[in-house]
């Protein structure tokens, strides 16, 4: 569960609010909608619930702003400047859910990826090669006194290949998020 930080007088940095839980009343004086729209945003898929009456704020925040976007481009109208009609309103939030729950499915099958598992998959990948580069002299150095220069650059050549072909073995499942669920194409 979240934790519930006091702020009043807290002058200390924050890197990391990925860990914020909110009420509905909090989510809904930001997004300017009474808590009742709040919950029934939760229900629907685009506020994120993460206990009962907490809520995830940044996920929340994208996730709400995400429904706006697509509401806007689905649109094409400026919902500011037209009255609502409730059937169409419907449909563009039908429409959100729809491409959340579809984004979230690409995700769990692995075809979409987040930044997040990338930059921990190339880090760890980069990490390894780099490890591997820079045994490189004390691993052969040994094995090259008194050798003539074509030998050298053979050996140097050879391992440094061998280091670079590491990097040619891409595996898909680095990038797989926590929530990976392999599902056969015939599903």
């Amino acid at each position: 569960m979240g934790e519930t930080v006091d702020i009043t007088g807290f002058s200390a940095k924050i890197t990391d609010i990925s860990k914020i839980t909110v009420s509905a009343a909090v989510l809904g004086d930001i997004f300017s909608v009474k808590d009742s729209r709040v919950r029934q945003m939760a229900r629907e898929g685009i506020i994120e619930r993460v206990a009962k009456g907490r809520y995830n704020l940044v996920d929340s925040l994208k996730n709400y702003i995400l429904a706006l976007k697509v509401a806007a481009e689905g649109s094409g109208i400026d919902a500011l400047d037209s009255d609502i009609n409730i059937d169409e309103e419907k449909a563009l939030h039908e429409r959100v859910k729809r491409h959340i729950s579809e984004l979230k499915l690409r995700t769990m099958k692995g075809e979409l990826h987040k930044s997040a598992d990338v930059e921990r998959a190339m880090a760890d990948m980069l990490a390894a090669f780099r490890t591997r580069i820079l045994a490189i002299p004390s691993k052969i150095a040994p094995t090259l006194e008194d050798r003539d220069v074509n030998y050298i650059k053979d050996r140097l050549l050879a391992e440094c290949t061998e280091a670079l072909s590491e990097l040619k073995d891409y595996d898909p499942r680095a990038f797989y998020p926590d929530e990976y669920v392999g599902v056969d194409e015939d599903e």
